[in-house]
């Protein structure tokens, strides 16, 4: 039997001699047992353990009841207990039963000790994965950046938060402000996050793509038009300038607005008047402008393609957010929260990444930043055969990429960083993977790093990863290494 981490099991039978053999095989791979000798004693330490069992080994047939109310009130106790079934009593029905109770699998008598073995190491590896899925949950719930409302912004690494402490200060401004970043760093999100702090989050949001909207009539969703000022303009109509009056004007792409509109807006943020189409006098206007794009304005400008002007007057508070790249420690927590969303959206409530796959997802530069990431994650939910997401469930070029490791190399942020944060966070990055892909076993995940059991262990007690579950246990037996 593969050693793990120490754990809890609770081994149900009316047979002495089982339980004892069942007892043997736990206890040398270093796990904790506990025996029952019927249902009715079963339910009773169950329910007076102070943790819940991390796997139950229960007879169907026995005194007092069945093991399927085992099964039940040990699954009713923790969700994560897993549970095997050892009996000569195996039927279609039952083990139908037991399967819908939520048991793992069976193991029929008379028992086979290697069958055993291999079926107690599945279990708990399960177990292990369930562990580490709700760590990294919790983690990430308390990695999610609260804003008002239910805007929330997901992440731990520096880089992120130098671009959230720019928003917070922008947020307390009435100055235009420029968001910039490559495509799918989330800057409409982060227009939203500005709003929502400002003293504006009473008053309307509106959002438009500057690219999507042909120019001649992206005019007149700007500033409106009168009734008969064109032959479709068969209404009044009051513009989005009007409509954000008191708020804010969330301008996506402005990079590409054509020339003669840059002219026009620029009139607008100079006035702070608004004239629409056809009409003969301008309307004052209250409104704060937000502008995002992911190209380089600076040579726009110097190519002509913008205005040096328009340029000034919408870059007055910038905030360049980060690619994913440079806040790659996110990813775990970012893949965990999108696919806590989309389990439930697809009714895969347990749904949870294999070490393989969330490993992938890691190595990935992921181009098209977190919008890559979060479609990588919806689709590979959508595949997953079973409550495993798997490397086959990712996209051929994530589940496909070879890292570099001898080209990769950090990106120091414009902003600067704080290399001893930003080395803390990687490490617990890096811990937190070989813990994930070694199963939880303690002394592999040293190995996969190149640490010695005691260095491994002193690290994970210095960031706060130590469980209270003992040292692992050496695949040799020979105890902690």
């Amino acid at each position: 039997m593969t050693a793990s981490n120490p754990a809890r099991v609770l081994v149900v039978d009316d047979e002495p001699s089982l339980r004892q053999m069942v007892r043997v095989l736990l206890q040398r791979a270093g796990h904790t047992v506990v025996e029952a000798g019927d249902v009715p004693q079963a339910t009773e330490v169950i329910d007076s353990a102070t943790v819940p069992f991390d796997l139950v080994v229960t007879d169907l047939i026995m005194p007092g009841g069945s093991g399927l109310d085992v099964i039940k009130r040990a699954r009713e106790r923790s969700q994560e207990t897993q549970v095997l079934v050892v009996t000569a009593h195996a039927t279609v029905e039952t083990a139908v039963e037991a399967m819908r109770l939520g048991a793992y699998g069976y193991v029929e008598k008379p028992l086979d000790l290697a069958t055993a073995r291999a079926h107690v190491d599945k279990a708990l590896e399960k177990r292990a994965l369930l562990r580490d899925n709700e760590q990294l949950r919790a983690l990430s719930r308390s990695a999610r950046l609260p804003l008002p409302g239910d805007l929330l912004l997901v992440g731990r690494s520096q880089a992120l938060e130098n671009a959230l402490d720019l928003v917070r200060r922008a947020a307390g401004s009435k100055a235009n402000v420029l968001i910039t970043g490559e495509s799918g760093t989330g800057k409409e999100v982060f227009a939203r996050a500005l709003h929502a702090l400002s003293e504006r989050k009473g008053k309307p949001m509106v959002v438009v793509n500057c690219g999507a909207i042909p120019g001649e009539l992206l005019e007149s969703e700007l500033f409106g038009h009168e009734k008969g000022s064109f032959t479709s303009a068969n209404a009044k109509r009051e513009g989005l300038f009007r409509e954000a009056n008191g708020g804010t004007l969330f301008l996506d792409e402005i990079g590409e607005l054509p020339l003669p509109l840059q002219v026009k807006l620029l009139r607008v943020l100079q006035e702070k008047k608004v004239r629409a189409i056809g009409a003969t006098h301008e309307i004052p206007v209250d409104v704060r402008i937000v502008a995002a794009t992911n190209r380089e304005l600076e040579g726009e400008v110097k190519a002509g393609r913008f205005r040096q002007d328009l340029f000034y007057r919408l870059n007055v508070l910038r905030v360049s957010l980060p690619s994913l790249r440079e806040r790659s420690e996110d990813i775990p927590l970012l893949a965990e929260h999108f696919r806590g969303r989309f389990a439930i959206e697809h009714g895969r409530a347990f749904l949870m990444f294999s070490p393989e796959a969330l490993a992938s997802l890691v190595r990935y530069p992921f181009p098209g930043n977190v919008r890559e990431l979060e479609n990588a994650v919806e689709r590979s939910v959508a595949l997953a055969a079973g409550s495993t997401i798997e490397l086959r469930d990712l996209p051929p070029e994530i589940a496909g990429h070879v890292a570099d490791s001898q080209s990769a190399s950090a990106v120091l942020p414009e902003a600067g960083m704080d290399l001893e944060r930003y080395l803390e966070e990687l490490e617990r990055s890096l811990l937190s993977q070989a813990l994930t892909r070694a199963g939880g076993v303690r002394t592999k995940a040293a190995s996969l790093l190149g640490l010695t059991f005691r260095s491994f262990r002193y690290r994970l007690a210095k960031l706060g990863l130590a469980k209270d579950e003992g040292d692992a246990i050496d695949p040799k037996g020979g105890g902690p290494t």
